[in-house]
């Protein structure tokens, strides 16, 4: 693994995370993996998933088979907590406000061969979920980077239900894809509709998989 990764990041305190995200975190989950063979080895990627909980994010990190840098939230990075999230390669992105760092920083990762994540469902109001997915579009078409949708479904609790025993917790990557070739911000508005397309037909696919398997949410 030679990609570029954010600066201050430990490599092996993040394969110790992803340990954790695999094992203990995962673990307390009965976690489906399907079409971890469409994720490419090698090469730049902009992973787009769906939100759901905040155990979306370590699950993912744990189950994927590549180093993923995600873009988090500001109020993520406090305390202990917050160094430990820059230790392991995650970068700090500002709700609402315009900030080019984070997204320079992901474009370093992604130019050096490295995977970045962004949740475009993670913040809602204020334009952030526009500003995530218009920034996961502009990153891939920068970059070059191949766009690879995943869909995660089972890590919230539904709504009225007691505490559940190592719920189901499914993960769908879909097909890696390019974005539209075309210039200027007519360019970046169809890509970022194409992201936007794209991942919520792979999060129905998913409802509708878990829908007939009977599981829920």
């Amino acid at each position: 693994m030679n990609e570029d990764l954010p600066e201050g990041t430990w490599p092996w305190l993040m394969d110790v995370g992803r340990l954790i995200g695999r094992w203990p975190v995962a673990r307390s989950f009965r976690v489906r993996l399907d079409g971890k063979s469409r994720f490419p080895r090698t090469g730049p990627v902009v992973l787009v998933a769906n939100h759901s909980s905040m155990v979306d994010g370590p699950v993912l990190f744990g189950v994927l088979p590549r180093r993923v840098v995600f873009l988090i939230k500001q109020e993520m990075f406090r305390g202990i907590a917050g160094r430990g999230l820059r230790r392991i390669g995650q970068l700090a992105v500002r709700r609402g406000v315009p900030d080019r760092a984070p997204l320079l920083a992901a474009q370093k990762v992604l130019r050096g061969g490295g995977v970045v994540g962004v949740f475009p469902e993670g913040t809602r109001g204020s334009g952030d979920v526009a500003q995530a997915q218009q920034g996961a579009a502009w990153l891939a078409r920068s970059t070059g980077a191949v766009v690879v949708p995943v869909a995660c479904r089972g890590t919230r609790r539904p709504e009225g239900s007691g505490r559940r025993f190592r719920p189901v917790v499914d993960v769908l990557v879909g097909e890696p894809f390019e974005l539209n070739a075309d210039k200027g911000r007519l360019g970046l508005e169809k890509a970022t509709e194409q992201v936007r397309d794209r991942l919520a037909m792979l999060v129905a696919e998913l409802d509708s998989k878990r829908s007939v398997s009977g599981e829920a949410g």
